[in-house]
């Protein structure tokens, strides 16, 4: 049984139920996974161009118009050769070029546009070199039967049934005129189309945008599902980026015991000892030609109060009991450092103590 319950611990410690770390989306983003729905981008340049288009159609109208006339009224006037059709033809591809180029233009700007709000600023040299892994079949037909296959084949099925559901829907009142089109001017009927194409247009628009929408929402979804992690991978990206925590706390440990050892040594120097009596130590060290205020050399509680006490008196430190003086120092001085300003009196007076008790031991 001992087996069977580590192998479902092990199961559900790899299951992926965290979100994703900072360091995971960074490492993400630079493989190329980022957060983008096609569709709806789709959705917004097709709504641009049909707008644009309705907009311009006078504009572009008269321009194709005034072109077409003079077109041909020149063909009327002249010879047709090889010459003059390829000269005609290029220019009309200009002309073309011309009416069509600020819509692309425009188009292509709120593409960049829409892109950018989706992803930011993101461009990797490493996405457009050529890989193997790219072009292998193995892959390409694991590419094919997965899920996100079939879930791109459902969105273009649902993009096709919209295409062809709103347009048949938006001709078949028109259907009537539209057979009537050959009676009417052409200036009236080239009218009739464009407003029928346009109101098409849009409403295949809005469909499409409802379902990039749509798509966005499930592009997030699954952007956030594939970048969880096992709370086993959070432990160890955080002991890659912060270092085991077993190790540091040995390196604690370590540098207590290195600065231990370093009070230890330094209480031999010491000039006096002042304590708690029992649970607090503070050693005191003055040089009046080198210290502007008396050092702390040494200071603990507990144990370590205990070994410094036996070390004083192991070196005839002179140890002075004063118990509100001695918490004072430990709690707001710091070792190697000089005691505060407002203990110096109370320093003062039992260091002069400890010197006229050397002077006197001297003296004997």
């Amino acid at each position: 049984m001992v087996p069977e319950i580590r192998w479902d611990l092990q199961f559900f410690a790899g299951e992926k139920t965290e979100q994703a770390t900072p360091k995971k989306r960074r490492e993400a983003r630079k493989k190329g996974q980022v957060l983008k729905s096609q569709e709806l981008t789709t959705a917004i340049l097709l709504l641009t161009i049909f707008i644009l288009l309705h907009s311009f159609s006078l504009t572009l109208g008269r321009q194709i118009t005034g072109f077409a006339t003079d077109w041909f009224s020149r063909i009327s006037r002249s010879d047709l050769t090889i010459a003059s059709a390829s000269a005609l033809g290029t220019e009309l591809i200009l002309v073309f070029a011309q009416v069509i180029a600020p819509i692309f233009l425009a188009a292509v700007l709120v593409g960049v546009i829409v892109n950018f709000l989706q992803v930011g600023p993101y461009f990797q040299f490493d996405l457009i070199q050529p890989k193997f892994t790219r072009i292998n079949p193995i892959n390409g037909l694991k590419r094919m039967f997965s899920t996100r296959a079939v879930v791109e084949m459902i969105k273009s099925l649902l993009k096709l049934t919209i295409v062809f559901g709103v347009a048949f829907v938006t001709i078949r009142p028109l259907l009537d005129k539209l057979l009537l089109l050959w009676a009417m001017p052409i200036s009236g009927a080239v009218a009739y189309v464009e407003n029928a194409i346009f109101t098409i247009g849009w409403r295949v628009g809005l469909a499409l945008l409802a379902l990039g929408i749509f798509d966005y929402a499930y592009q997030r979804w699954e952007y956030e599902r594939n970048l969880r992690m096992s709370k086993q991978e959070v432990k160890d990206e955080y002991k890659e980026t912060e270092g085991d925590p077993l190790i540091k706390s040995k390196m604690r440990q370590r540098a207590r015991q290195m600065a231990m050892s370093r009070m230890m040594q330094a209480v031999p120097e010491a000039d006096v000892v002042i304590t708690n009596p029992t649970h607090i130590a503070v050693a005191l060290k003055y040089d009046a030609n080198t210290m502007a205020a008396p050092t702390v050399v040494a200071m603990g509680q507990g144990y370590l109060a205990q070994k410094i006490r036996e070390i004083a008196r192991e070196h005839d430190i002179v140890v002075v009991e004063n118990k509100p003086l001695a918490r004072a120092l430990f709690e707001t001085a710091e070792v190697d450092e000089a005691i505060p300003a407002d203990l110096y009196q109370a320093v003062a007076e039992v260091l002069a103590f400890v010197y006229r008790l050397r002077k006197t031991r001297f003296n004997f």
